[in-house]
């Protein structure tokens, strides 16, 4: 029988280090989806109000984008699996307060809202380090873009089956064993660091102006058409289209006159499309036109939205769920891709960094903002508005986004669907 190291599938798992990383963070990545399903339900079940759901995720979000520059230079500047062990623990410590706010029955929306941004923060300084540390744990570099595959694969996976898990915990035992899970989880993670073997750390110094080097980053992004387009795009569809995800528990509760299962496995026939558009994505060859996979998976976004909003067929609704999931990791996947094939080398780790700015910065004020309108004219009518939002910019971006741009490569490609689901 071969060992690991011998199967070209797993290669990967040759490197200690990775295989540490790999466990700690699939485990981590279950507990995540638990409690991201839970909070967002526990929210609807304390309010009856999609406003306050919208609240919610942009207490959540936003504290990314205020704080991404200063999470990127923290972890250029400082011991990764240091910062890394430090965010487990703060995360834990932020799942078990939670889980105590619902155990004695004292969850008000104010201190659900404070966690939610306490962890927004620990995630904008988790994110980047976590993401640099992939390179430092696979001990070989040709084996990283298999590691970036495998690790893609878990994401996928925990997007899929992680909201089923929470909807039958949160029907059985309440949104408190989901939060008590997820901090379980972050000693996962906190275990495989310690194990690893890492060489001593080297302190980073660095005279460069953080805040000149970004505004020039910007600025390159702003004169590169091509770059522009795509950013630009991706911000309105961040905007008024990808927060639908705000109205699925009223979509449960009220028009599928469901329970806390029913929002589980409406998130998990949307995580199906995702795992389908991340598949379909990284079975490309080299030289696709990714230009026009990214037209297609906006006008699937949109139509499968305005689908979803029409219907009160449980199985149709899945199948339109299924199809938004796939065109909207699609499109978000794509935009990163051209990002990164299309700037050059000096400045791609800066338009990078504009692109997740523009949509952290725009994802939780989407969030209020369709909080607000299906609050005031109800789940269906909003969704319909966003599929239409969708196809409104299908045609205004239509011929820009027909532009010819270099054909990314496969480990562009691989790397660009690991960030995205990070």
């Amino acid at each position: 029988m071969n060992k690991i190291s011998d199967i070209q599938m797993f290669r990967a798992f040759r490197s200690r280090n990775y295989s540490l990383y790999f466990a700690g963070r699939s485990v981590s990545q279950f507990g995540t989806w638990m409690q991201r399903i839970a909070v967002i339900w526990l929210v609807y079940s304390i309010t009856n109000s999609l406003w306050w759901s919208g609240v919610t995720a942009f207490a959540e979000q936003f504290p990314s984008f205020l704080v991404s520059i200063p999470g990127g230079i923290i972890a250029d500047r400082f011991n990764r699996y240091t910062v890394i062990k430090v965010t487990q623990v703060a995360s834990m410590a932020q799942s078990v307060l939670l889980a105590l706010l619902v155990l004695t029955g004292h969850d008000p929306m104010w201190a659900i809202l404070t966690l939610s941004v306490v962890l927004g923060i620990i995630n904008a300084i988790d994110i980047p380090a976590r993401q640099t540390l992939l390179h430092e744990v696979v001990a070989e570099p040709s084996d990283l873009p298999n590691a970036l595959a495998l690790t893609t694969a878990t994401a996928s996976l925990a997007q899929l089956l992680g909201p089923s898990l929470s909807g039958f915990v949160l029907n059985a035992w309440g949104a408190a064993v989901c939060f008590l899970i997820n901090a379980a989880s972050f000693g996962g993670v906190f275990l495989s660091v310690v194990l690893m073997k890492v060489p001593p750390p080297t302190v980073k110094r660095s005279d460069k102006k953080v805040w000149t080097e970004f505004t020039e980053g910007f600025m390159y992004v702003v004169k590169t058409r091509n770059l522009a387009t795509v950013i630009l795009m991706l911000s309105i569809v961040s905007l008024l289209v990808l927060p639908y995800s705000i109205v699925l528990p009223e979509y449960a509760k009220v028009v599928f006159k469901g329970n806390a299962s029913t929002f589980g496995y409406i998130n998990s026939f949307v995580g199906i499309g995702g795992v389908a558009g991340t598949i379909f994505l990284a079975t490309r060859k080299p030289g696709t036109d990714m230009r026009k996979i990214l037209l297609v998976s906006i006008l699937l976004l949109g139509a499968a939205l305005v689908g979803f909003s029409r219907t009160t067929n449980f199985p149709l609704a899945m199948f339109f769920g299924a199809v938004a999931g796939f065109g909207a990791i699609a499109q978000y996947t794509i935009s990163n891709i051209l990002i990164q094939s299309e700037s050059d080398p000096k400045m791609r780790g800066r338009a990078i960094g504009v692109l997740f700015m523009a949509i952290f910065g725009m994802m939780p004020l989407g969030a209020l903002l369709i909080g607000a309108v299906s609050s005031k004219f109800g789940a269906p009518v909003t969704v319909l508005c966003e599929g239409v939002a969708s196809l409104v910019v299908l045609a205004v971006f239509f011929r820009r986004l027909t532009v010819a741009g270099a054909a990314p490569t496969r480990a562009e490609v691989e790397e660009a669907i690991e960030e995205t689901v990070a």
